[in-house]
């Protein structure tokens, strides 16, 4: 379902869509939609914004969006190559279990550093090529 929801609001012109508009696209329950938007938006894979006009949530997906669920991602590797780092240290790396945190700390740790660094270096490649793009003039 979360698949479903992230794909329709792709599909979409404006990008975003109410709760309601989702579930007449998508022919299933209000329940399933809350549920699929609950856990998108934990992954900050889609926004909630409030329609003032309407008075309804609508769900909006941006050109932000993955920019900011790597982030998130890499947000809780740390988290848990931090953890992994401290029970190395409890257990101790001379103890199999102890390696095998360690391990596990360098691996996420050095994934991690990647994994934001491909990031930042897309950011601004994507924003170099966007402002390329604003200052080409329009040919008729």
């Amino acid at each position: 379902m979360m698949s479903k929801v992230l794909a329709c609001l792709y599909a979409t012109d404006t990008g975003s869509l109410t709760s309601a508009e989702l579930v007449q696209h998508l022919r299933v329950s209000p329940a399933s939609i809350s549920k699929a938007v609950n856990y998108l938006e934990k992954q900050e894979l889609i926004r909630r914004e409030r329609d003032p006009r309407q008075r309804r949530d609508r769900y909006v997906i941006d050109e932000d969006v993955w920019h900011r669920a790597l982030l998130a991602s890499a947000r809780v590797n740390a988290e848990l190559a931090d953890i992994a780092e401290r029970g190395a240290a409890i257990l101790g790396t001379a103890t199999p279990g102890g390696a095998r945190l360690r391990d596990v700390s360098r691996f996420l740790g050095h994934i991690n550093d990647d994994l934001v660094r491909s990031v930042d270096h897309w950011r601004s490649a994507a924003d170099g090529s966007r402002k390329r793009a604003r200052s080409q003039p329009v040919r008729h």
